[in-house]
């Protein structure tokens, strides 16, 4: 969440913010229920303080019939503070966790995705003679049927060599993003001068606690979250969730940033206000398979990891040999922790638009403020940590390959870069 002083010393900035998300939240209101939160803060300490004079000077004494009519008194006056503050408390810190992240200067204001912004394209669309299919008709790949049978809608079962095909791609990203010198290739072409220290692998838990998953600022209920009925448990919408929140109430040496994790989990969303929209195929499931980039750095490298993970990302699909446009998201598009987002929308032959299949979140200290993440510099001061987040490979790439590698016969290429996983094969 952002800093409460921010707020008060930039309210229309964050009330510009909140309008460009399409975010409701009462900035005005926040502010006001903050005035009386510190009020009443400051008479509950004074109080306290008063309670401490009383209690050191009756030390080793029979008090007074006044000091306890005093101590009584002041008591009472105590819980009737705190009994005030409790509900005051309580809708703030629900208000201040609505206020979404500052967008960087050089996003785009936009209240569509229409007006998200491409940066670039690469790789040739692939030409066909015959009438591809989109990947919903590749029936011997999957089976919704039974799926919907069994656990109703969005889902599906995957099934033969698309299965080993998803390993293969898992197996690539982590082969990928634990090389260092595949990683200083990749920072080298960019232009990027920035450490190429290797992601450690990490199998991530699939639920969090609900403060954890609060704090992460990335907890949606009526949108996005499934809730386990008899635990105070959340599954997760994403490894990085629980990724992000690896280091809550740590505090890490400067010198051993940055801290690089790529986790591997299946993520669970409701797809709320997504009905009747991708309903066929595995494009929005409420169960899916994504491998996951999470950074920790210090505030002044933040941004320059970002334009890094972005660079891994095309790496990937350069790869693959999948065409792919780079697109700057504009705010409405963006989510609300994020101080900028990039998406790679790929080329999807049988359906023949583009759709998004990774992205990248630029942070900042947003999610570390609440997590209490901090780094100590080499003078010992400490501050907040930077965070950012980017998909490595979600199952989206898997319908590209499917799509733009299709033949007339049903079979499917598979991508040079992922024949060795395959023991050689090269069609599924």
């Amino acid at each position: 969440m952002l800093d409460i002083q921010f707020i008060r010393d930039n309210s229309e900035k964050a009330k510009q913010a909140a309008k460009n998300k399409g975010i409701n939240v009462d900035v005005d209101k926040l502010l006001e229920l903050d005035e009386q939160r510190r009020k009443l803060i400051t008479e509950s300490e004074s109080i306290r303080s008063e309670r401490n004079e009383i209690a050191a000077s009756m030390k080793g004494q029979k008090p007074s019939d006044d000091q306890i009519q005093k101590a009584k008194k002041l008591k009472d006056d105590l819980q009737e503070i705190e009994e005030r503050l409790e509900p005051v408390d309580e809708e703030f810190n629900s208000l201040l966790y609505k206020v979404p992240n500052i967008p960087s200067d050089d996003t785009p204001i936009g209240d569509s995705e229409d007006e998200n912004i491409i940066l670039r394209t690469w790789g040739d669309k692939p030409e066909f003679d015959f009438e591809p299919k989109a990947h919903w008709d590749m029936e011997k790949f999957f089976d919704e049927e039974r799926a919907v049978r069994i656990s109703g809608k969005r889902f599906t079962f995957l099934k033969g060599g698309l299965v080993r095909l998803q390993f293969a791609l898992v197996q690539f990203g982590f082969d990928v993003l634990t090389n260092e010198e595949i990683l200083k290739e990749i920072a080298d072409k960019a232009g990027l001068d920035v450490s190429t220290k290797p992601f450690v692998p990490m199998l991530p838990p699939t639920m969090m606690r609900t403060d954890a998953y609060k704090a992460t600022g990335r907890l949606k209920p009526e949108e996005i979250t499934f809730k386990l009925a008899n635990d105070d448990l959340w599954l997760t919408g994403s490894s990085e969730h629980t990724m992000c929140a690896y280091h809550m109430g740590e505090t890490i040496d400067e010198a051993e940033l940055p801290l690089r994790y790529v986790g591997y989990n299946t993520a669970y969303r409701r797809e709320v206000g997504s009905d009747g929209k991708d309903t066929r195929g595995i494009i929005r499931q409420h169960q899916f398979d994504k491998l996951e980039m999470e950074t920790f750095t210090t505030p002044e490298t933040s941004r320059i990891e970002h334009e890094f993970m972005i660079a891994i990302q095309e790496y990937l699909m350069q790869q693959l040999k999948l065409p792919y446009q780079l697109v700057h998201k504009c705010t409405f598009d963006m989510g609300g922790p994020n101080i900028r987002g990039v998406d790679i929308e790929t080329w999807m032959a049988g359906q023949g638009v583009y759709r998004e299949t990774h992205t990248a979140d630029y942070i900042g200290d947003y999610q570390a403020r609440e997590l209490n993440t901090k780094l100590k510099r080499s003078d010992g001061k400490k501050e907040l940590v930077h965070m950012n987040d980017a998909t490595a490979f979600s199952q989206r790439p898997l319908i590209a390959i499917l799509e733009n590698n299709q033949n007339a016969d049903g079979t499917v290429d598979v991508p040079e870069i992922l024949q060795s996983y395959l023991g050689g094969k090269e069609k599924i």
